[in-house]
């Protein structure tokens, strides 16, 4: 999502090119939750009846520690280890994971030229 806000600041120091004005744009941008996304594949193992013991033997992982890991919200599966679960717990991707928006914010210092009619 795009949202445009055009600023025209007062030029004092007569400093302002002519014809130019400065445009700031604000998109929202997409993140990981880390924390929420780990707290809802704990949920919907719990919901499937699997275990963070049985996932490590199925996903082959040296340590169960990192399934726990995931459940703090210290690190994300990686892709192919969420196709794995995904696939296991009979959800799609896009269930496992949860996102938030930042806004970020650009300013455009060069300008942007004005129409001339």
């Amino acid at each position: 999502k795009w949202s445009f806000c055009v600023i025209l600041p007062l030029d004092t120091l007569g400093l302002q090119k002519k014809g130019v004005i400065n445009v700031k744009i604000t998109y929202q941008k997409p993140v990981l939750d880390l924390e929420a996304t780990g707290i809802k594949i704990k949920t919907i193992m719990k919901q499937r009846g699997v275990t963070p013991r049985q996932l490590q033997l199925i996903m082959d992982f040296p340590y169960v520690q990192t399934i726990y890991n995931w459940f703090a919200g210290k690190n994300m599966p990686t892709i192919d280890n969420l196709v794995v679960l995904a696939q296991l717990l009979d959800v799609t991707m896009d269930d496992l994971i949860v996102t938030r928006t930042v806004d970020v914010e650009i300013d455009d210092m060069e300008g942007v030229e004005k129409a001339s009619a």
